[in-house]
């Protein structure tokens, strides 16, 4: 059932990755259609989720503590081994991003096709968390944590994430309890329902298998912890924390999935190893075609 549920969103990875290797539409279709989703689709998804979460559920601030565990402890194992190793920052950058950030795309349609609705719920909730968190952690990773000594331009920035204001916007109008009104909410969905289709087939497109050539032993070993260490701590975190049923569900999923695509944009803009990220994208991206269904089913999730 875990493979017939989750093989549909690869399949949809692969014809995106087929399309975009086809010049179909044309070349400049991906980079736009990557753009409406980021700054227009997905916000739309997070604030229609978020605006009808159960924020104030105890459960759900477990959730989130055990989020901001998981990804905290990951951070920290990085950062002794990082102390070990001597590992410069540019190549730092993309191993962290490799273990802590999370393709958002993929983990919503997997907790989608799960648990429906109550589990996008809590995801909306998961993402409202850790999405400003993974983001300053791979800016100061990828600038020797230079950032920290502006904080006012580090906050300048991450409020200018899209993502970041539809979590905040989000949490505000489920805070506040008054919707929104003259058909806003059927509007967001409207907008929403296009976003994970759309964004699977931008992740197919984003795919760079030539980049996987170069550092073949570092790829596996960040993969494996992205893709099997993660999870198994995620388990572990959600355990500890006495999670229900749903929240250790998206907790594990999005543990378990690949990277994000973005973190290529972030690493390119901040002068890290473009190559690097790229490959850790791609090659962790191919193997949880194969690593997804197989930790769900250890840990007895789904």
């Amino acid at each position: 059932m875990l493979i017939l549920t989750i093989w549909p969103l690869f399949a949809l990875i692969c014809l995106g990755y087929v399309l975009a290797r086809a010049g179909f539409p044309e070349p400049g279709f991906w980079p736009a259609a990557e753009r409406m989703n980021y700054f227009i689709l997905f916000p739309a998804l997070l604030v229609s989720s978020l605006m009808n979460a159960p924020v104030r559920d105890p459960a759900i601030l477990k959730l989130g503590a055990a989020a901001i565990a998981t990804v905290c402890i990951a951070s920290l194992f990085m950062l002794v081994a990082r102390r070990i190793r001597g590992v410069p920052a540019s190549r730092f950058g993309p191993a962290l991003q490799g273990v802590v950030r999370f393709n958002t795309y993929l983990g919503l349609a997997i907790v989608t096709s799960l648990s429906g609705p109550e589990g996008i719920g809590r995801a909306a909730v998961y993402l409202a968390v850790t999405v400003p968190l993974v983001n300053v952690l791979s800016i100061m990773a990828l600038t020797e944590a230079n950032a920290l000594r502006d904080p006012l331009g580090l906050g300048r920035a991450m409020l200018r994430n899209p993502l970041i204001l539809a979590c905040i916007a989000g949490v505000v109008l489920a805070l506040s309890g008054i919707g929104l009104p003259f058909g806003g909410g059927t509007f967001l969905e409207l907008l929403a329902r296009g976003s994970l289709p759309l964004g699977l087939l931008c992740v197919g497109a984003a795919l760079r298998p030539v980049a996987m050539r170069k550092d073949v032993v570092a790829l596996v070993g960040n993969g494996a912890l992205r893709l099997l260490a993660m999870p198994v701590l995620a388990a572990g975190v959600a355990a500890l924390f006495g999670l229900g049923a749903t929240e250790a569900m998206v907790l594990v999923v999005f543990s378990a999935i690949p990277t994000a695509p973005t973190a290529y944009v972030l690493t390119r803009q901040l002068g890290g190893d473009g190559t690097f990220m790229a490959g850790l994208v791609t090659a962790q991206t191919l193997a949880a075609v194969a690593t997804i269904p197989l930790i769900l089913l250890l840990l007895g999730i789904g």
